[in-house]
């Protein structure tokens, strides 16, 4: 585990740290004719070996190294400005990926699938996945009783940001009940407050209180049960 653990180390240093934003630029602009791509890779490489300190696992280093070269030379190539955003994670979803499997190959370790698909697991991964999406869903579904777009018609707010919010506040909560940390319930639900009744206070609108109240408390109590629900069930 401590070399899966080093591996993971030299990838964020040398892709998070010791890559400045004007190489990122510079390899955007000239894709593999860019010096900064082929010091990028350098200094990965070097990180490597530095942080392993063990000459018998260059080709742990020479795998990671090539595979983290040909990665960020594809994506270099096909990025386009819509699609910078989302090969930004497959590009370090793939880095992940090869640094799992290198790590696997190379110390003959068995991927035990029957141990990560357990019923606790399974039961957590389903929670979490309820707690995104398809609340989110019968959330929007119980509002359509009443015309929320006049309510938030003037007020200006980021794209879908409300239901981001709602979906991390959710998960949090969750986290919080099945560790057994009540007391950071409350203090989520405070935190919120206070920032939400800025707006209220601004916007003096009765009908946006009520239904900022009504969401919060649905949103809250849900995740809540859920996880009151997984500890039953554990």
């Amino acid at each position: 585990m401590i070399l899966l653990i080093k591996l993971l180390l030299a990838h964020i240093i040398g892709d998070f740290f010791l890559q400045p934003q004007k190489w990122v630029k510079d390899k955007e602009r000239k894709k593999l004719k860019s010096p900064k791509l082929y010091f990028h890779i350098l200094i990965h490489i070097i990180l490597l070996l530095v942080i392993l300190w063990d000459l018998s696992l260059w080709p742990v280093v020479l795998l990671i190294g090539v595979s983290h070269f040909i990665i960020d030379a594809i994506k270099l190539q096909i990025q386009k400005k819509k699609t910078k955003r989302l090969l930004f994670f497959i590009d370090q979803a793939l880095h992940i990926l090869v640094i799992l499997i290198t790590y696997y190959i190379y110390t003959n370790t068995a991927i035990d699938f029957k141990a990560l698909f357990t019923e606790e697991n399974l039961l957590l991964l389903t929670c979490l996945a309820f707690l995104t999406q398809p609340v989110s869903i019968i959330m929007k579904t119980i509002f359509t009783k009443w015309n929320i777009s006049k309510l938030t018609e003037n007020n200006e707010s980021l794209k879908d940001a409300g239901k981001y919010i709602g979906i991390l506040e959710r998960l949090l909560v969750f986290i919080f009940v099945v560790v057994g940390h009540w007391e950071a319930v409350g203090f989520l639900i405070t935190a919120k407050s206070v920032f939400r009744f800025g707006d209220l206070k601004e916007s003096k609108h009765r009908k946006l209180t009520e239904y900022i109240l009504i969401g919060t408390l649905i949103s809250f109590g849900i995740a809540i049960l859920t996880g009151l629900l997984f500890l039953s069930l554990n």
